[in-house]
């Protein structure tokens, strides 16, 4: 599978976020995420660090923005998290998995008609920003 570094479209990302457990990539409208090998992704100690630090570069709670997961290397994620997510008052306007396997059927239950999926991170990429809106970012980053 391809990493958003060698696309196309990398260079319109405004910012990266590095850590160690994964990859962050900030455009307008949509981010992408790169979780890294072996990892257990949970709420506690990964995916609440990374929506407060994205939170304040985008102007409301992430209702407009698209979040693309793509699954690169094998990772678990704990979906019963994503109630943690939205007990915080967070949204999103869609959830992408890019990937060549099959998700899990949780990973629906929790996002239900706002889950898509692609098999190629290009094609996600132009069907999110075909899709993406007028999502704002409340800062201007360089990248």
């Amino acid at each position: 599978m391809k990493q958003v570094r060698t696309t196309r479209f990398y260079h319109e990302a405004f910012q990266e976020l590095n850590y160690p457990f994964g990859d962050f990539y900030l455009f307008d409208h949509f981010i992408i995420s790169e979780i890294k090998e072996d990892v257990v992704f949970t709420w506690e100690h990964h995916a609440k660090q990374v929506v407060n630090d994205i939170s304040d570069l985008y102007e409301n709670n992430g209702k407009d923005l698209i979040y693309i997961s793509n699954r690169v290397h094998n990772y678990a994620v704990v979906p019963s998290d994503w109630l943690k997510f939205f007990r915080y008052n967070y949204t999103l306007k869609s959830y992408v998995i890019v990937s060549q396997v099959k998700n899990s059927p949780l990973e629906r239950l929790f996002m239900g008609s706002k889950l898509r999926t692609f098999r190629d991170i290009e094609n996600a990429i132009v069907w999110a920003k075909a899709t993406g809106g007028m999502q704002k970012r409340s800062h201007q980053v360089s990248a």
